[in-house]
């Protein structure tokens, strides 16, 4: 069932969106050549909490860290340990808070240090199919297959391939609700977008094949050809005036 929020409810989760979107940058700023993932997991652990919030992620099906970090082949749900970053690693900071009662959910895909062409693409085309999908959801009488189809036009014009296990979802009082945004799919298919809806749009891309294999740990998920993957994410409120981004940190 789709939960439809009221403009009071989506100014809370304005809050929470805000919260977790500055814990994803103050992470980003850590992904340094040197610095440990744990590390990494520590300092958005303490934004989150300094600013009167909860990590989402903390234990939620028993997830032992407060933001996923995943790097270069891996896709999502990266755990934070003592692995040290190198120079030229991109790194997926998947990041929740939970704020008076509603979550804010976002991601993004770091460099660190000199980082390679190919790797620099493949970051800015993920981040920019999700303003794809931004732009499909906003014309008249749009549906949610519109989203996926935008997005999986766009990076495939690129010769990169859309994750298929693992979608968008939509947010509030619970971290993942109804409905499921996939990446991909048709035009004109699936329920139709209206205002009140609150949903998580989060390509998930690869530079090479689509499949994807989960490690021992039962957590982190890989390419199966060990290529690069990217991975872009925000909360987003769909509105009578267009769609509002609430994971932005201003």
């Amino acid at each position: 069932m789709i939960v439809l929020k009221s403009n009071e409810e989506i100014k809370l989760m304005r809050e929470a969106g805000r919260i977790a979107a500055i814990a994803r940058a103050t992470g980003g700023a850590e992904c340094k050549e040197g610095v440990t993932t744990a590390h990494i997991d520590a300092v958005i652990k303490k934004t989150i909490t300094s600013l009167g919030a909860k990590p989402s992620f903390l234990h939620l099906y028993g997830f032992p860290a407060s933001a996923c970090i995943s790097v270069n082949e891996e896709v999502i749900h990266g755990i934070p340990s003592d692995r040290v970053l190198k120079n030229g690693d991109i790194v997926k900071i998947d990041v929740g808070a939970f704020y008076k009662g509603y979550h804010g959910d976002c991601a993004a895909t770091f460099a660190v240090g000199e980082i390679s062409e190919d790797a620099r693409q493949l970051i800015e085309v993920t981040k920019q199919s999700f303003f794809k999908g931004i732009e499909a959801a906003e014309r008249e009488g749009a549906r949610l297959g519109d989203i996926g189809n935008a997005i999986q036009t766009y990076v495939e014009s690129y010769g990169y391939s859309v994750v298929r296990e693992y979608v968008g979802h939509g947010v509030g009082q619970k971290l993942h609700e109804d409905p499921e945004v996939p990446n991909y799919g048709n035009a004109g298919r699936g329920v139709r977008l209206c205002s009140g809806m609150t949903i998580a749009i989060e390509p998930m891309i690869n530079a090479g094949t689509k499949e994807v294999h989960t490690l021992k740990n039962d957590w982190t998920v890989v390419t199966n050809d060990l290529r690069l993957s990217s991975h872009y994410e925000n909360t987003v409120a769909l509105t009578d005036n267009g769609v509002l981004i609430l994971t932005d940190p201003d």
